[in-house]
């Protein structure tokens, strides 16, 4: 399978349906009871890190930005190849009228906007074909939207350099096999160098089979 079809398997699984109980099967058993890394946890990065002028990269439901952004105003950003996700997202948090980008962002992007102080990236990773390696020219693509002294932050579900219960194999392995996952080899590693290669300063912390990340100061 070429990684362009690889790409399109992985984000055609969110499909309305799939959306309206992700929120209750991702978020509310799979972080806690699975991944071992609870939502509120993400939600608390989501909170310290998201500034007033923000980019939302593989947007999902909207969840983050709409628990974890204030009302006060804002300019609030999605970015997503799903257009399901970034419908519902953008509803779930239209009081912030938000921007939509529909675009691959392993691809070099072509976005007309002015540049952001934060993007965050959760859960996007896992789903996307091939090594960590290959996934981090995301943060090259993305690079000319993050301002000189913004912040990038996100979360991965990895195979390789955190603890994995044996829950989070078998249903690792089932996501693979159906196309769901693509993070066979993602590892801790791979993506501290994908981070370093890009970015001054480093943060990596893994809770359970999640790694959770943020960095500033573009190299």
């Amino acid at each position: 399978m070429s990684t362009e079809n690889a790409v399109e398997l992985g984000q055609a699984i969110y499909s309305k349906k799939v959306l309206s109980v992700y929120d209750l099967w991702v978020l509310g058993i799979s972080n806690s009871f699975i991944w071992k890394c609870p939502t509120k946890t993400l939600r608390q990065e989501f909170k310290l890190h998201a500034t007033r002028n923000h980019l939302d990269v593989g947007v999902g439901t909207g969840y983050y930005l709409d628990k974890c952004l204030s009302s006060e105003n804002r300019r609030v950003a999605l970015l997503d190849l799903n257009q399901n996700s970034l419908d519902s997202a953008a509803a779930r948090v239209s009081r912030f009228q938000p921007e939509k980008y529909r675009a691959n962002v392993l691809e070099q992007l072509n976005l007309e906007c002015e540049a952001f102080d934060s993007i965050s990236i959760n859960f996007l990773f896992h789903c996307m074909p091939g090594s960590l390696e290959e996934k981090s020219v995301l943060f090259e693509n993305l690079m000319p939207y993050l301002n000189n002294d913004g912040v990038l932050f996100g979360s991965t579900i990895l195979s390789e350099g955190a603890t994995r219960s044996f829950a989070a194999k078998k249903l690792m392995s089932i996501y693979h096999k159906k196309g769901i996952f693509g993070n066979q080899n993602d590892s801790l590693s791979d993506l501290e160098r994908g981070l370093n290669r890009y970015f001054k300063h480093v943060n990596i912390k893994t809770i359970g089979c999640v790694a959770v990340f943020s960095a500033k100061g573009k190299k």
